[in-house]
């Protein structure tokens, strides 16, 4: 994976970490100056606030290579015992290199904030950003400083970093967003086209940007009309009519794409769900071409949100995916890509439904803490790969999906049960598992159409809407 530059790479970087999208006790933190353009994408796309991380390493007397600890601005200090004690560093040389440090990250301060505070992290998820890491030690050294401030949780986020490093760094922080973590690696910048060094002027820049720019975390829920959006590369905006109504989408078709999926999700949920974008995001990295679209119009979205009847009208939901598959079987730019399903609660058994009714079509569904057994008597004639994800913590849920899986007709069939996860995946790491489940499973069942064909059986007149 090659980045065009840390513009790009804060904009793919920023899709992994959507599940922190408007959370009003979050910040980005950019690490000076080349994590901070990367650190810019994301708290724009994300809508939270952005500032600088500032931390200096403590350099061993004669050894300026090796650090015996680490402060940040403020009072935040790590000292690295170990060390300290095999180097033989005194507690008047501690002092006195803190000071002398201390002086240049304040100077550092007054340069990138002048007339702001320090930003206090107490209590606050903090994604911490860099635009790559090697070793590991700076930033580690970095974490520990940050750590004296008291956060709630602390998310290292990188564009590219070791294998080794990435496993390593797992078990020191909360959470870890890495895109790529090749097992080869010389230099942060050989992942780069355009890796020029970043100046002061262009981190004060970007500073008094993101000031400039309105949080807005928290203020509308998902499948809010005036959410803003982010879109991802290669996304593009269409409309597709589905009998007499119209719906909205994103396509996102990555190069040489092998398949496509149409995501059906439920419960309010919109084509801007964080989750289901997440999980996309995974799916093009593989790629697989992406469809999110609202399987509502505005209008039905007004009466779902006072009464929450429509989201539960599964015979509706049903057949709008089953005329978008038409749609994006006639494609001409998808046309010739196998198709698959991802449903999200009761999505998963509109989508099984849909399965059903187009067999030969849909080569295969993943469900995300879905209600498979809403399909009912359809579930038995599904023929396509079914995967069924299911929090372990999900206790309601799991049960109604045994009973689904026992009633599928396909041949491939499973249920992943994730680690400590409740139905929204909220937990750390929750819904890396399910996109990377989800990822392995669409990828081996969706392969080129050249080996995967059928056609489409026309339900009988009424027979959705009687269900």
């Amino acid at each position: 994976m090659i980045f065009s530059d840390r513009t790009d790479a804060g904009q793919k970087l920023a899709r992994k970490l959507l599940r922190y999208s408007g959370r009003q006790d979050a910040v980005v933190l950019g690490i000076p100056r080349g994590g901070v353009p990367v650190a810019f994408e994301i708290a724009e796309a994300l809508h939270l606030p952005l500032d600088v991380f500032l931390s200096r390493k403590l350099s061993v007397p004669g050894h300026e290579e090796l650090a015996f600890g680490a402060i940040s601005a403020g009072e935040g200090r790590f000292l690295d015992q170990h060390i300290v004690q095999t180097m033989g560093i005194t507690q008047e040389q501690i002092e006195s290199i803190t000071q002398d440090t201390r002086k240049k990250l304040e100077e550092r301060a007054q340069l990138y904030r002048p007339s702001q505070p320090e930003r206090a992290v107490a209590g606050q998820v903090v994604i911490l950003v860099d635009d790559g890491i090697a070793t590991g030690a700076s930033i580690y050294a970095a974490v520990q400083a940050l750590r004296q401030m008291n956060p709630k949780e602390i998310v290292i986020a990188a564009p590219v970093a070791p294998a080794t490093t990435v496993n390593w760094l797992r078990g020191v922080v909360n959470d870890v967003a890495v895109l790529y973590a090749p097992s080869d690696f010389y230099a942060v910048g050989q992942f780069y086209r355009d890796f020029p060094q970043t100046s002061d002027e262009e981190v004060i820049s970007l500073l008094h940007r993101a000031e400039q720019i309105e949080v807005t975390a928290g203020k509308a829920p998902e499948n809010h009309p005036e959410k803003a959006r982010l879109l991802a590369e290669n996304d593009e905006e269409i409309r597709i009519r589905a009998g007499d109504v119209v719906l909205e989408g994103i396509l996102n078709i990555p190069e040489n794409a092998q398949g496509i999926v149409l995501f059906a999700h439920g419960s309010g949920s919109s084509r801007h769900s964080p989750r289901n974008r997440f999980v996309a995001g995974e799916l093009q990295s593989r790629r697989l071409a992406t469809l999110l679209f609202d399987m509502l119009t505005p209008e039905e979205e007004m009466v779902d949100r006072k009464t929450a009847e429509l989201r539960f009208d599964i015979p509706r939901l049903a057949k709008r995916l089953i005329e978008v598959t038409r749609w994006i079987a006639q494609n001409p730019q998808s046309r010739n890509l196998t198709i698959g399903y991802f449903g999200a609660s009761t999505g998963a058994a509109a989508a099984l439904i849909a399965a059903a009714r187009l067999p030969g079509i849909v080569a295969a569904v993943v469900s995300r803490g879905g209600r498979p057994d809403l399909a009912g008597e359809d579930l038995s004639s599904v023929r396509a790969a079914t995967l069924l994800i299911v929090g372990e913590r999900d206790e309601a849920v799991i049960q109604r999906n045994h009973q689904a899986l026992d009633q599928l007709g396909c041949e491939n069939k499973r249920m992943v049960l994730v680690p400590g996860a409740t139905h929204l995946f909220e937990e750390p790491g929750a819904l890396e598992q399910v996109s990377t489940a989800a990822a392995e499973w669409l990828v081996r069942f969706l392969r080129p159409k050249s080996s995967f064909t059928g056609r489409i059986i026309e339900p009988e007149q009424g027979a959705i809407e009687e269900m």
